[in-house]
């Protein structure tokens, strides 16, 4: 874990220390996701974000499915095939 504060200037911008930058591998121009919950504030890539969002809104659709293994996933995707080629 890293701790560093940030000042907000007038216009409410802060500078990210060059720590956490790094660690996040952010460069000029890049954009964060700030995510403001519960009285604190997430700084995240927003690839990430969004990746973790759609993972947590698709729980349990795969049972909901019936796909529970691999072979099943292969299946599934041997029938999407077959049904585009056929089409």
């Amino acid at each position: 874990m890293i701790f560093n504060t940030a000042k907000v200037m007038s216009k409410g911008q802060i500078t990210l220390p060059i720590d956490i930058r790094r660690n996040m591998g952010l460069k000029t121009g890049d954009r964060v996701a700030l995510i403001y919950d519960n009285n604190r504030l997430i700084l995240m890539n927003p690839a990430v974000y969004a990746m973790e969002t759609l993972q947590k809104e698709m729980e349990g659709e795969w049972e909901k499915a019936g796909i529970h293994s691999e072979d099943d996933i292969n299946e599934l995707l041997k029938e999407i095939r077959d049904e585009v080629e056929n089409r």
